[in-house]
């Protein structure tokens, strides 16, 4: 966009949201707070600096000190480089956020002989002076997601587990579906070389807006022939960042377990009682996390029960985008010091919050845009000029899916009114998620826009993808009314 493109968008989006325009107080809370935006967006974009900090870097790129020195003598050349890279990365995102890959790497060390050393009188072995520090366990494990429909998800996963020159490993396979704005099922096989095939069934319900209930019945073949297995948990929300867990187990390791847990931002506290066959303890645990961009967090538990008693503690930091390093110390009586390695590669977390939060700011500028769409409507009726009757934008599916056409699509009309301009709607190259009025209803799926318009009294219709351009009234858009 050019610097008169970018005043002339400040100018009309200043108009639109300007709160004086706005008697209601709830509409003059929200044109406030996109007013401020829309400022905010104008000041780093206008200054030629910032708009190339921004557009390599983003927000975080802004916040850093130093720009004013190292990034002017960055030549076009160069943030040409930066902008391709960055266009890869979308593209591996895009490839994550729809198969949600996961793995863990958890390696034990044990250090009990650093602790608890044999009588003096074996010191004359050879090697005897130097502690025994040895790994005694290790676990990989690694899932992948495959979305089939807009309701269904395929879910594949494996482990491999070895512990004191023992190991196996397994497979799962399971299949998702999403019920209702309430519920889903998941059908899971599995099969291993430790045990033997395993079928189950998940069941998951919101009863409240406050609490949920899941079931979770397995059949577990083996040598010894059928073992059933039962679990059922009802949580409930006991304020915004606490929740507590009743937790029935029955078959495989009969137990009954109660737990609360706090989350916030800055810390994890979990508390927890269980009853059971062969297991009863108690729990206590915290960790603490700091609010640096490394993540860092350290934490630390007290169990306790017929077994005997654990202390552990530890740390964990992000060490690259997508991976977390962790160590845990253990300390237990009767089981030793142990030393616990994590490398845990995970998916960036869920943009569940973020989305919620465009999706309001959307609903609250289409708010707003009402009365000027009501004015851009009569101006161009009186010009038979472009109008907009229907536009929708998301994931669009086959007409025997209107279902879930409904999850997937949001209605587009009055934002894309507003933004006709002399009988003209012109959008660029970029994804439409973030026009005025606009959000991503279906995060890291492919998306396109339709609309249907009226231009000279006509009936036209077209459908582009999400960061393909788009210019109307086109000839070609026209709908052949002659049958």
């Amino acid at each position: 966009a050019s610097s008169e493109e970018l005043k002339a968008a400040y100018r009309r989006l200043c108009m639109l949201y300007h709160p004086d325009k706005h008697r209601d107080p709830e509409l003059k809370s929200q044109a406030e707070r996109l007013f401020n935006l829309v400022h905010q967006a104008y000041e780093v974009l206008s200054d030629p600096q910032t708009r190339a900090i921004y557009d390599i870097y983003g927000k975080r790129g802004l916040e850093m000190e130093g720009w004013e020195v190292v990034e002017r003598r960055r030549t076009p050349a160069e943030i040409r480089e930066e902008f391709e890279r960055l266009q890869r990365e979308r593209e591996e995102r895009r490839l994550q956020q729809r198969t949600n890959p996961k793995g863990t790497i958890s390696v034990g060390v044990d250090a009990t002989d650093l602790f608890d050393r044999y009588d003096e009188e074996y010191e004359d072995v050879s090697g005897s002076s130097f502690p025994q520090i040895e790994i005694n366990k290790m676990h990989i494990s690694q899932s992948i997601e495959a979305p089939l429909t807009a309701t269904d998800t395929a879910i594949l996963s494996g482990s491999l587990s070895t512990q004191n020159g023992n190991g196996g490993g397994s497979i799962n396979f399971a299949l998702r579906r999403v019920t209702s704005a309430k519920g889903w099922g998941e059908l899971e096989f599995g099969a291993g070389d430790l045990q033997g095939p395993l079928f189950g069934l998940k069941l998951f319900r919101n009863l409240t807006p406050r609490c949920f209930v899941t079931t979770n019945c397995a059949l577990q073949f083996s040598s010894r022939g059928i073992r059933p297995g039962l679990t059922t948990v009802l949580a409930r929300n006991l304020d915004k960042n606490t929740v507590g867990y009743l937790q029935w187990r029955w078959g495989i390791q009969s137990a009954m377990n109660t737990s609360i847990v706090r989350d916030t931002k800055t810390s994890h506290f979990t508390v927890a009682l269980q009853l059971g066959i062969p297991h009863s303890f108690a729990l206590i645990s915290y960790q603490h996390k700091f609010q640096d961009d490394d993540q860092t967090r350290v934490k630390g538990s007290l169990k306790a029960g017929f077994f005997g008693t654990v202390v552990e503690y530890g740390a964990e930091r992000k060490i690259s985008r997508h991976s977390v390093l962790g160590a845990a110390v253990s300390i237990g009586v009767p089981q030793g010091v142990s030393l616990k390695v994590k490398e845990l590669e995970k998916q960036r977390e869920s943009a569940a919050t973020d989305v919620l939060q465009k999706k309001q700011e959307a609903e609250s500028a289409v708010r707003l845009m009402q009365e000027s769409v009501r004015r851009i409507i009569e101006a161009e009726e009186s010009r038979m000029g472009l109008i907009i009757v229907n536009a929708w934008y998301g994931k669009f599916v086959n007409d025997k899916s209107r279902k879930s056409e409904k999850v997937k699509v949001i209605d587009v009309t009055v934002p894309l009114q507003c933004l006709v301009k002399d009988s003209k709607l012109i959008l660029t190259e970029a994804s439409k998620a973030g026009l005025p009025g606009f959000y991503d209803p279906c995060v890291g799926e492919e998306k396109n826009l339709k609309v249907l318009y009226q231009f000279r009294g006509v009936l036209h219709q077209v459908m582009v993808l999400d960061s393909e351009a788009l210019r109307i009234p086109k000839q070609s858009h026209r709908i052949d009314t002659d049958g």
